[in-house]
């Protein structure tokens, strides 16, 4: 019930025209997050290996 709602107003505040970029930008930003989390997780893998 309380995702319906929250669908509801992010629907409202958006309006359907612009749903589809904002789920593609928010897709994109999260990809590039989870990107740079796994090269610091490399890179600290790289440094404890040569320590």
């Amino acid at each position: 019930m309380k995702y319906l709602l929250i669908l509801v107003v992010i629907v409202l505040l958006f309006g359907t025209k612009k749903l589809p970029d904002l789920g593609k930008s928010l897709g994109q930003s999260l990809r590039e997050f989870k990107d740079a989390t796994k090269g610091l997780a490399d890179e600290d893998e790289e440094s404890n290996k040569k320590a």
